[in-house]
């Protein structure tokens, strides 16, 4: 065994779950087949971050450096459209405001009420450049250029036959290889859906006349948009899909779109380098067969459109990760990965649904038109509001709908002071090491708890605080302590996965059985 896990895919995701294998003990290998400016490419346009993986990531110390890249990035922007610099805070409400992270459910808005961004923007490259940053220092090993064209496993682990004849083998695979995944096809993962119905371009290009186009239209045609990155222009045209997706894009194809979507005379004198995508949309019938997974792109795929994608698989990875750690380790059971699939499969057929909803109201056309003006209107009402924020910023995830707690199977909110007029400490600190957390007045340490200790963590709490971003809306309100154990009785102890989601929560009697089912057996028991 080469590793305990391999990693098909050395992009956000891929890199991401090996960071998250890594923190919880695991050994892996990343495995990605570009190197060099081919990575570069797949960068053109502006990713966003929403608001579930912002926090995410500051779970694991990552917030601040991709903030830092946002700005760094702005302000490159900035200089290259003004010298000497603009604003920052101005520079970003401007991007907002383009709509550049709006998705297409017209009006719904972008800042919350305190007026604060919820997202983030980032170039791919910049976004993997943290991340491969943050895998390198933890000694994780990536190699590139090496493409992976089979894979098979056996009763004990999985083989990885690369394009050169080499073989690499490994106890568990992920595959995190985009659309059109070698691992999924040479794994026999069903892959249904519904085949596309637009064309889109993204190109970096020079335009003879820049100013003849305006910054955004939606014509009859499709629609064109000059992103604020300089010399990058997208077009979407609904004419059931691209004729060929690989092949250099020609300044030819790219001033016939554009002509057809403005009706203008436009000329294109050069293309430096471009993409076409599609809103193909298909979703893996399940995340796992036996040692082979899915993540990201290879396990749903659907219209780029709102930006949901790239989260989707960021959310894949953390939810993932120390699961698979745990069971790659021998730790916890197998069992415990099936619990990845009935809890991601759910979140990401939902999204398919609102990208292939956001592409119809993106159609030209009268009924369109006055669908979209309908649905503005709807969202000027706070609950519609809240319903299509949570469902495009990621806050509305909820892994266990129906619990009798209403906490559990949601993203953990924030902790109250153990002592009156005293100081709790963040999440993010405490699920920092990548170990659960077992939160109560008076956490137990007895044997049950003792022989977790070095897959879970204990803290003093009064309560766990509720927010309208994290729990659902007959919550109670922000900074209030949520209801005592809802209809299941008093809840003292809380049980936070490593991905900060509420694993259980109940009374002492019941820990012992949470932390076996979702840590595995006590260390003491098993040794």
């Amino acid at each position: 065994m080469e590793a305990d896990v391999i990693i098909v895919g050395g992009g956000p995701v891929g890199l991401l779950l090996a960071c998250e294998l890594k923190l919880a003990g695991a050994d892996p290998l990343v495995l990605e087949a570009a190197g060099g400016e081919e990575r570069r490419t797949r960068s053109l346009g502006l990713r966003s971050l929403n608001a579930r993986s912002m926090q995410s990531l500051a779970l694991r110390g990552l917030a601040e450096p991709l903030a830092q890249e946002q700005w760094a990035m702005l302000d490159e922007l900035a200089g290259r459209r003004e010298p000497g610099g603009s604003d920052m805070v101005a520079l970003m409400i401007e991007l907002l405001g383009k709509g550049l992270m709006r998705g297409h459910f017209s009006g719904l808005p972008l800042l919350d009420e305190a007026g604060n961004a919820e997202y983030l923007l980032l170039k791919q490259h910049r976004l993997e450049s943290v991340l491969a940053e943050r895998a390198a220092g933890m000694g994780v090993a990536v190699r590139q250029e090496c493409e992976v064209v089979d894979v098979a496993q056996d009763a004990s682990g999985v083989v990885a036959t690369l394009a050169d004849g080499r073989a690499v083998r490994g106890a568990y695979l992920v595959g995190c290889d985009g659309g059109r995944s070698v691992v999924r096809k040479r794994s026999g993962f069903a892959f249904d859906g519904t085949p596309p119905t637009m064309t889109g371009r993204t190109a970096v290009a020079e335009l003879a006349d820049p100013g003849a186009i305006a910054s955004s239209l939606r014509s009859p045609g499709g629609l064109v948009n000059l992103s604020l990155v300089p010399g990058e222009i997208a077009t979407v045209e609904f004419d059931g899909g691209p004729d060929q997706r690989d092949g250099p894009m020609t300044a030819g194809e790219l001033q016939a779109g554009l002509r057809r979507v403005t009706g203008l005379d436009v000329v294109v004198k050069r293309v430096e380098t471009g993409i076409r995508y599609s809103d193909n949309t298909r979703h893996a019938e399940t995340y796992r067969k036996g040692r082979v997974l899915l993540a990201g792109d290879a396990a749903h795929v659907h219209s780029p459109i709102g930006g949901q994608g790239l989260n989707l698989g960021l959310q894949d990875a953390f939810n993932l990760g120390w699961k698979l750690a745990l069971v790659a380790r021998g730790r916890a059971p197998e069992g415990l990965l099936d619990t990845y699939t009935a809890e991601r499969h759910p979140v990401a057929a939902r999204v398919l649904r609102n990208t292939r909803a956001q592409v119809a109201l993106m159609r030209p056309g009268a009924q369109v038109d006055a669908l979209r003006e309908v649905l503005s209107e709807v969202l000027e009402l706070p609950e519609a509001w809240r319903h299509f924020a949570g469902m495009a910023d990621g806050t509305d995830v909820d892994y266990a709908p129906g619990s009798a707690v209403s906490l559990v199977g949601r993203f953990a909110p924030p902790l109250e002071p153990h002592e009156p007029g005293g100081t709790a400490p963040a999440l993010a600190e405490l699920l920092r090491d990548g170990r659960g957390l077992l939160v109560g007045p008076a956490a137990p340490d007895d044997a049950a708890v003792a022989g977790h200790r070095d897959r879970v963590r204990l803290a003093r709490s009064a309560a766990l605080v509720t927010s309208r971003a994290t729990a659902p809306a007959a919550a109670p309100a922000a900074g209030t302590a949520a209801a005592p154990g809802d209809a299941a009785g008093d809840v003292r102890l809380v049980l936070v996965r490593p991905d900060g989601y509420v694993a259980w929560a109940g009374e002492r009697d019941g820990v012992g059985e949470a932390l076996a089912t979702w840590f595995g057996p006590s260390a003491r028991a098993t040794g």
